[in-house]
């Protein structure tokens, strides 16, 4: 069964091999103490999924569960997913494949 990110009253159910997550917030400073003005920041390659679908669907029609779980802290493509917001909160919905690690 799909796992479901909830934001206020609303629920967020990704279908198939679709993963939600909250990206990392960016880095205000740099390693040497220099503070960065907004429009320097990079978006963070890294999140935490809060929600994942119910899985990859084979040939034959049936389902395999997704390798990451709610509550995993990933690294993904640079370019990856769709950015959504609901309320306030904005998240990431991407493919699992497009995770290229756990940490």
């Amino acid at each position: 069964m799909a796992k479901k990110a909830k934001s206020g009253g609303i629920r967020i159910v990704p279908l198939g091999d679709k993963v939600v997550l909250k990206r990392q917030e960016a880095e205000s400073k740099t390693a040497g103490g220099i503070v960065l003005p907004d429009s320097a920041k990079d978006k963070p390659q890294k999140g935490e999924v809060v929600a994942v679908g119910d899985g990859h669907v084979k040939d034959d029609g049936s389902k395999t569960p997704l390798t990451v779980k709610e509550g995993d802290r990933v690294i993904f493509s640079s370019y990856a997913g769709d950015e959504i917001s609901i309320g306030d909160e904005e998240y990431l919905l991407l493919r699992e494949s497009d995770i290229l690690a756990t940490y």
